[in-house]
């Protein structure tokens, strides 16, 4: 009887404490490890099938089987593939398995701390199964006639014993782990559900598992795969369905929703690149900051959210990438500066780009339907990629105060007479309802610009369009809102200005407050609130990162412009000439600034007791006349 004991080679002392280390947090890759392997050994016996060089007889049926027997602590993976000789276990698993992994220890045996560094692990291969088993066992029948069963054993990674087997009496490979005591979790069927979905969901080979507790159905159903042998983004865009399209997004990211477009990626030169990408409809704003990208290899999963191959603008997104071109035996840092991946980066780019032009030129009504939902994702994607931007810059659009959607250019082609440069925008459509009114009421236009990312987007559009200037509905008054017949008129009583200036310094009595008086249009408004565009963007810069060191308070620069249009604050000249309603005065000035302000923003809590206790005041008085 053949036996055969020794030592596996190439310094597995050193590497297997790495290999623990690395893979700790990611145990479950054993299993994808394993089924691989049994998944390529399929597909090795195939290829030598097409070339002729092995007889199968006619078309067998090829799987890939977990199996689970709890009550005696094993996990097997079999597959009917290609098979080992005695000679081929010599070569691959006790001589070779890690030759490549000598290179690998050298760079990174001093960086063990850097888990997430390795983005696939596959060169770890079998002994990977060593993570979580104190004992392997091999039983393997190789396809070429006349081969002899192996049976491989190994309770350490580190030495072996040869025999023939007597278990394996068909080709194929069966690997048997004998669980450890730190592993245990892997004896449940559900965990080991999870990892197959997990990774193995698209393999080209037919997964089953099967827990030998479970009784077989006495229904006469045949036993179903756990995987799809041909998931969507290997048909040819034109052969798949809007209802496929739907169905496979809602299958892979549990999403109930439908998404609202979608991109099939699909190129074999220079790389071999397929793919989908969906924009995903959202319930509000904060969910774009997640998106969730899974890259496969020859559909396998490697990982969520690879930025190095895929751009970082498109993890907002959701969908499914196989590139077999990739290295993945290398680190994050090779990948980034790899120019291949950068071309494949760039190309997905460009393929975003292109739905995004062919929706603008074609479908502009659904394009604007879904405007709400991509235009963080598109904005994000600008501000990230200079390219990016250059692309889409033309089909980034803006809702206006209609509801109608324009592009920068044709906002200020439209609205060069009474705006120049610039654009006036509404970011609270509640707080700035009054200015709303008042821009509406003089036919002038804004656009509503209410996203978080707004404020940054709306920087990164000056500094990248020149001469355009974005200014908020409130901080400042258009030549349009102000009193035609007051435009140009010397009469205009500078006495009584400087009267209403007084009066309402003394009221309100802040040092800091600039005020002004205009006549407006509208003479149902007393007054209103501005804060210059620049004093408030550099108020939100300093809420979101601090002051910065400085050792002084910034200035507002908040504006009072009192409408001497208004019929109220005419009949406070009137009123300040009486002495003794110099109290009713002062409480009618402050209330109308802090009328002005609520329109303008939030009032704090002392703010808003006052305003109410004032309110209360004055209502008595009205109500006693």
């Amino acid at each position: 009887m053949y036996r055969e004991s020794g030592n596996i080679s190439v310094h597995t002392e050193n590497i297997f404490p790495i290999i623990k280390q690395w893979l700790y947090s990611d145990k479950d890759i054993f299993l994808r490890e394993l089924v691989s392997n049994g998944n390529d050994a399929i597909q090795k016996l195939k290829r030598l099938s097409d070339l002729g060089q092995a007889d199968l007889g006619g078309q067998p049926f090829f799987k890939v089987e977990v199996v689970l027997d709890k009550d005696n602590g094993i996990v097997q993976v079999v597959d009917n593939g290609i098979g080992m000789t005695r000679d081929e276990v010599k070569k691959y698993i006790n001589q070779v398995a890690f030759s490549s992994a000598r290179e690998f220890l050298e760079k990174y045996k001093d960086q063990s701390g850097e888990a997430n560094q390795i983005i696939g692990h596959f060169g770890l291969g079998f002994y990977s199964a060593f993570m979580v088993a104190d004992k392997v066992q091999i039983d393997t029948l190789s396809w070429e006639e006349g081969a002899e069963p192996v049976r491989w054993t190994s309770e350490t990674g580190m030495d072996y014993t040869m025999e023939v087997s007597d278990s394996r009496t068909q080709r194929g490979t069966t690997i048997t782990l004998h669980i450890s005591e730190d592993s245990k979790e892997f004896l449940e069927g559900y965990r080991l559900r999870e990892i197959l979905n997990k990774y193995c969901s698209f393999l080209p080979v037919e997964i089953y598992f099967r827990d030998v507790k479970e009784k077989k159905k006495d229904d006469g159903e045949a036993p179903r795969p756990i995987n799809d042998i041909r998931p969507l983004w290997l048909k040819h865009p034109n052969d798949c369905t809007d209802e496929e399209y739907r169905e496979f997004y809602q299958k892979v990211f549990h999403d109930f929703r439908d998404p609202l477009f979608w991109i099939h990626l699909n190129v074999d030169y220079p790389f071999n690149l397929k793919g989908i990408l969906y924009f995903p409809r959202l319930n509000n704003q904060f969910e774009t900051l997640e998106g969730q990208i899974k890259l496969y290899s020859n559909q396998v999963f490697v990982a969520d959210n690879i930025k190095e191959v895929i751009p970082e603008f498109l993890m907002l997104l959701k969908g499914t990438i196989d590139c077999p071109d990739l290295p993945l035996n290398v680190s994050r840092s090779f990948l980034q500066n790899d120019g291949q991946v950068q071309k494949i980066s760039s190309y997905i780019s460009r393929k975003v780009a292109d739905k995004l032009a062919s929706l603008f030129k074609s479908e502009r009504e659904n394009y604007n339907k879904y405007w709400d939902d991509i235009n963080p994702f598109i904005k994000y994607g600008c501000m990230r990629d200079q390219k990016f931007y250059e692309q889409v810059k033309d089909y980034i659009i803006f809702k206006t105060l209609d509801d109608e959607y324009t592009t920068l250019k044709d906002y200020l082609d439209k609205n060069r007479e009474k705006h120049e440069n610039q654009v006036y925008y509404v970011n609270d459509e509640t707080q700035q309802a009054q200015y709303i009114r008042l821009f509406k009421e003089q036919d002038l236009d804004a656009v509503y610009l209410n996203n978080i990312i707004d404020t940054h987007f709306i920087s990164f559009l000056e500094m990248n369009e020149g001469s355009v200037k974005f200014k908020r509905v409130d901080s400042d008054i258009s030549q349009s809102l102000k009193d035609d017949q007051e435009k140009g008129d010397e009469k205009v009583d500078r006495k009584t200005d400087k009267t209403l200036e007084k009066l309402f310094k003394e009221a309100i009595d802040k040092d800091d407050l600039k005020i002004e008086i205009e006549g407006l249009k509208n003479r149902d408004i007393p007054a209103m609130v501005l804060l210059s565009e620049e004093s408030r963007r550099m108020e939100e810069m300093i809420q979101r990162f601090g002051d910065m060191g400085m050792n002084y308070p910034m200035p507002k620069e908040e504006t009072l412009i009192i409408n001497r249009s208004s019929d109220l604050v005419k009949s406070l000249i009137k009123l300040s000439e009486d002495e003794s309603r110099k109290d009713d005065l002062r409480m009618i000035c402050r209330h109308i600034y802090d009328l002005a302000l609520v329109a303008h923003k939030p009032l704090s809590s002392e703010e808003m007791m006052d305003f109410i206790e004032r309110g209360n005041k004055i209502l008595t008085k009205l109500a006693a006349l």
